[in-house]
């Protein structure tokens, strides 16, 4: 286990910020810190980082209690973004690798290789002031694992992307944590989420209220929904499940062609259900569907948001 959070406890002005939060990470694993806003996430992360000291707890890493210098096998993206606007990209990544204590000489070789890695090296002398939301935001990345470090924290690190960029980000991660890099990844974006991380926790009113695996976590809350792939008349499907069955929703891919989301009623199997509907329509593919990280996000915190209204 590369960190270790023992029963954190923070408060701003009387506000409890974060409550006995207890939290491990192994070594190679992305691990999702989720949560609505204001839950305590930023908070704890800048504990981690050492930003601001908790009330009680303690913060390990590598079984030894964390100390300013193990910073420097940290490497942090904040959500507020603090790049100097009138730095060349070039001088920000010397700025911050220097900081870091990086010689000279290896930021250049590692701000070359991220720079060709991106295909962005003719960057390399603008100002950050020139650069877009989306390739300063790239810059900063960069900046974040320039000195190579063992646990790299972000802090939604996928604002300000497009899709594309999303999805090369995510790459880069997979590429780390293949490579036995260890990523706290904070995220409002459960696609990313359910995609890349291997465990998670969910952070409420500044306590952990849920906490482990996500292939665990959406395989336990199976709802008994489906979805049938298949060619013919929606009339038709909607009439041969009656009863036994209930249509939750449903996709037009053609005038013929529909995938429909079939809840089960009355302890009725997945078999029962492609028996009701076999001779009714012409079935192209069928699975059951598992509740979605968001989901689960939504079903874990609204109920209580809606308790604190009342």
């Amino acid at each position: 286990m590369i960190l270790e959070l023992q029963h954190i406890s923070k408060s701003f002005y009387q506000k409890l910020a974060l409550n006995d939060v207890s939290l491990g990470l192994n070594e190679g694993e992305i691990f999702g810190l989720l949560g609505p806003n204001g839950a305590g996430k930023t908070t704890l992360i800048r504990v981690i980082n050492k930003i601001i000291e908790p009330e009680r707890g303690s913060v390990k890493f590598k079984k030894e209690l964390m100390l300013d210098r193990h910073l420097a096998h940290i490497g942090y993206l904040p959500e507020e973004r603090g790049l100097y606007r009138t730095m060349t990209v070039e001088d920000h990544a010397l700025f911050l690798g220097r900081l870091r204590g990086m010689t000279k000489q290896d930021v250049k070789i590692q701000l070359d290789y991220w720079l060709e890695r991106f295909q962005i090296s003719d960057w390399r002398k603008k100002r950050i002031e020139e650069l877009s939301k989306g390739m300063a935001q790239k810059v900063q990345f960069i900046c974040t694992v320039l000195h190579q470090p063992e646990l790299l924290i972000l802090d939604e690190p996928f604002s300000g992307f497009d899709p594309i960029n999303v999805e090369m980000i995510q790459q880069e991660l997979k590429e780390m944590r293949a490579n036995g890099k260890t990523i706290l990844l904070s995220s409002h974006n459960m696609k990313s989420v359910e995609e890349i991380c291997d465990r998670v926790a969910l952070i409420h009113n500044s306590q952990k209220i849920l906490e482990g695996k996500v292939s665990d976590l959406r395989e336990e809350r199976r709802n008994g929904m489906y979805a049938v792939k298949f060619r013919g008349s929606m009339i038709a499907l909607v009439n041969a499940l009656w009863t036994g069955f209930e249509l939750a929703d449903k996709e037009v891919l053609s005038n013929d062609r529909f995938i429909a989301y079939v809840k089960m009623r009355q302890g009725n199997s997945f078999q029962e259900l492609l028996k009701t509907l076999l001779g009714q329509i012409q079935i192209e593919a069928a699975w059951e569907v598992l509740p979605g990280m968001q989901e689960i996000f939504i079903d874990m915190v609204q109920p209580k948001n809606e308790e604190s209204v009342s």
